[in-house]
């Protein structure tokens, strides 16, 4: 290599070192710059964090120092106010003290006044005593006296006395007694009532065999078999389902079905016909018919009552109470059947309604209605017209018609002339001679025994059997009985007839006395 590339080199290696030493010496002099201002800054930042601390400490100081001052404010309110308070239970205290003292000083001035009250009275005791004694003498001369005037004793004169007041102890208890009885009559006709209707077909047994059995007709009796089933399996299940009695005896070709319900009969009726059709007869099989015909025997029900209201021309009538008319087909009220019995009552309203010029569609839906309450499925202590009254109310029928239901048999007011009316027409459909199933013989002889009843007691001179049985109208002798004794006529006849005679319902005692006075002119 040639001096001049040796020297060219040597020159560019020692500008390339000297301008390595010229640049870390600049860096050097930029680095301390640098660390130099980081310095002053983080010394700039200390100080001014020390600043805001102590900022911050003053204002928690200031903060604590009003918040000191509050509680101590609202300590000392506090204490203000309980020390009033106190101030004040101690005046109230102090003037309860003095009331106290004034009172016990006032017992103490009556107890003093009770002391002389007790001697005064000591005093009139002993008074009385002595007055007694002196009267007592006196009441023993004043009898002996007597005794030797009337020349009777004292025993023997009152003796006289009880003999000469017991007509007259009679005559008051006899208007006694007839008050009584009116006043047991407003207290129990209500639910006297209730019992009569709800329980005649357990009393007469005429009736209840009428009312309370279904004849279930058969082809042969091999089928009484098959109904009573393996050890009696089938006809307790059928028994559990309907809730009625199934008797199968040795009836030919009869299976009968007992029960006060009548809709549990037809019910029972109606399943046994379709099992017997179907001719599979086990417990499963007959719950699912009874539930089938217990929804037909409903939906009938409605279709009954529908019909009835199209066939009487009644319009608007709740569905509700279209429905308890249904039920009525399956209802009786001494042996007549309630829908037939309704039906009648509404016809004979409508008639009596267009006579009198009134509204005969009123008077048919009131005719229809008034023994709604006989069908109500619940059992409420109430007359069946009441109850029937309040069921019209409730599904918006009119006031004349839910009078005219709950007056029909006197259990409330009547406020119109529709109401009269539907009693009329109630009475003559059940009043009259076979309406209410009895055999006519029995029918006559119990009639002709009531009035026979009636004759046997002194004094009377006619004796008439009406409404149906229902009432017995008496005719004294108005010289041989007086007004008193009329009134204890009819309790004594009443008396006689519960005791001696059965009846379905109850009986009227009717007593008349009239006084005639006839004279002629000449």
């Amino acid at each position: 290599m040639s001096s001049i590339a040796i020297a060219i080199v040597v020159s560019i290696v020692v500008t390339a070192v000297l301008s390595l030493l010229i640049s870390s010496a600049s860096y050097k002099r930029k680095l301390k710059k640098k660390q130099e201002e980081a310095t002053d800054k983080s010394d700039l930042i200390l100080k001014e964090a020390e600043i805001a601390a102590e900022n911050l400490k003053k204002d928690r100081i200031l903060e604590a120092k009003e918040k000191i001052l509050k509680m101590r404010s609202e300590f000392e309110d506090e204490a203000n106010k309980k020390k009033s308070l106190i101030i004040s239970n101690e005046q109230k205290i102090k003037q309860r003290e003095q009331t106290l003292s004034k009172e016990i000083e006032n017992l103490k001035r009556k107890e003093g006044e009770l002391d002389d009250i007790r001697t005064d009275l000591a005093a009139q005791l002993e008074h009385t005593k002595k007055r007694k004694e002196e009267l007592d003498k006196f009441n023993q001369q004043k009898i002996q006296v007597l005794e030797s005037i009337s020349k009777l004793t004292a025993e023997e004169a009152r003796e006289q006395l009880v003999a000469a007041l017991k007509d007259e102890a009679q005559t008051r208890a006899s208007s006694f007694i007839k008050d009584i009885m009116e006043q047991a009559k407003l207290s129990a006709t209500k639910e006297a009532r209730k019992i009569v209707v709800e329980t005649i077909q357990r009393t007469a047994t005429e009736h209840a065999i009428e009312n309370c059995v279904s004849i279930f007709n058969i082809e042969s009796d091999d089928i009484k078999g098959k109904v009573i089933g393996r050890e009696g399996r089938n006809i307790r299940a059928l028994e559990a389902a309907t809730g009625v009695e199934i008797i199968v005896d040795d009836t030919p070709e009869a299976i009968i079905i007992s029960g006060f319900d009548p809709v549990r009969r037809e019910i029972a009726r109606l399943s046994l016909h379709r099992l017997v059709q179907d001719g599979r007869i086990h417990p499963a099989r007959i719950e699912e018919i009874v539930t089938k015909t217990t929804k037909n025997i409903e939906d009938e029900i409605v279709e009954i009552g529908e019909r009835t209201v199209i066939d009487l021309g009644i319009h608007g009538l709740h569905p509700e109470l279209v429905k308890m008319v249904g039920r009525m087909r399956f209802r009786s009220s001494y042996g007549q059947n309630l829908l037939q019995h309704s039906r009648e009552v509404a016809n004979l309203c409508a008639i009596m309604a267009s006579e009198l010029g009134l509204n005969v569609k009123q008077a048919k839906r009131a005719g229809l209605l008034h023994d709604i309450g006989k069908v109500w499925h619940e059992e409420l202590e109430k007359p069946h017209a009441i109850v029937g009254m309040e069921l019209a109310v409730k599904y918006k029928e009119h006031p004349v018609v839910c009078n005219a239901i709950g007056a029909h048999h006197d259990e409330i007011e009547m406020t119109n002339i529709l109401s009269p009316i539907v009693q009329a027409c109630d009475a003559i459909s059940g009043a009259r001679p076979g309406a209410r199933r009895e055999v006519m013989e029995q029918y006559i002889k119990r009639l002709k025994e009531l009035e026979e009843l009636g004759l046997s007691f002194d004094g009377v001179e006619k004796c008439y059997a009406i409404q149906a049985g229902r009432e017995l109208r008496v005719i004294v002798d108005a010289e041989k009985a007086s007004d008193e004794r009329a009134s204890q006529l009819s309790f004594d006849i009443s008396q006689k007839i519960e005791r001696d005679m059965q009846y379905p319902g109850q009986v009227k005692v009717t007593v008349i006395r009239e006084m005639r006075s006839v004279s002629y002119a000449k």
